[in-house]
């Protein structure tokens, strides 16, 4: 009896909420980027979330005419472009301005330099601030209601709630359903992990 329980408890709080994770700054490289910068391919350092994806042992600053961050984490596995996703709290930092765009749309985007030690890559493009996402599954998506590519509020049921606008929901079965903020939204929301949020 207690399984069942525990069974629907879990089926019922899926369908209403949708875990929070807060992503900082970080870089994706192509293959041969990962190369020129290291001399080799990317290496796992941990799994993140979503399957997959890992944060790599590899390090990079990102540098601008005005200001710079080392230790900036990338991302695998390698990608078929390069991209630096931001906040809008870095650029400020950086001297430079990024457009709101979901990850991989990098048309008309600015670009930065990237160093690892000696080496350095200079991109032309593909510098953004990370349109705020979830991540859905299949499966999750149909319980919602929900399409890849549909427009969302998302209420943070976080210390400081905040209701997120215009939150795009993005479905794939190689997903895990996760909300992605970041660390912008989730300073101002009062993030801490393992809150939630919930679709209004």
């Amino acid at each position: 009896m207690d399984d069942l329980v525990t069974r629907v408890t879990e089926a019922v709080l899926s369908r209403l909420f949708v875990e929070l994770e807060a992503s900082g700054r970080h870089v994706h490289l192509t293959k041969e980027a990962a190369l020129a910068l290291f001399g080799h391919g990317l290496t796992e350092k941990r799994p993140l979330s979503q399957p997959g994806q890992f944060v790599c042992n590899e390090r990079v600053s990102i540098i601008t005419p005005k200001g710079r961050f080392d230790r900036v984490a990338v991302l695998g596995p390698e990608r078929n472009e390069c991209q630096v996703e931001l906040s809008k709290t870095d650029c400020v930092t950086l001297g430079i301005q990024a457009p709101v765009r979901q990850s991989g749309k990098t048309e008309g985007t600015g670009g930065i330099l990237i160093e690892n030690g000696e080496r350095r890559l200079t991109l032309t493009s593909g510098v953004i601030i990370a349109q705020r996402h979830i991540h859905m599954t299949p499966e999750d998506a149909a319980l919602r209601g929900l399409h890849d590519g549909a427009v969302v509020r998302l209420k943070a049921l976080t210390e400081r709630p905040v209701t997120f606008e215009e939150v795009v929901v993005r479905v794939s079965p190689k997903f895990r359903t996760y909300a992605h903020l970041d660390y912008d939204e989730a300073n101002a929301c009062g993030f801490r992990a393992g809150d939630l949020g919930m679709i209004v």
